[in-house]
């Protein structure tokens, strides 16, 4: 068993974030992004009906975008 700390340092940073505790996101499926009314932070990734949530510890990453 992996942690996903431990995944996602195996994984190439240009390539692949984690965005939440549970969650790792390929940047070349990325879609869009969205904010909500409380200013929350969710993904929208090609060929996927849900959203992800990005938590406060992640949202750094998507200022720049």
């Amino acid at each position: 068993r992996t942690t996903i700390t431990d995944l996602a340092a195996q994984l190439d940073p240009e390539l692949f974030w984690q965005v939440h505790r549970s969650t790792v996101i390929n940047l070349a499926w990325l879609e869009g992004t969205r904010r909500d009314d409380a200013s929350r932070l969710f993904l929208r990734m090609r060929g996927q009906d849900a959203e992800l949530p990005v938590s406060r510890a992640f949202v750094h990453l998507f200022r720049a975008m």
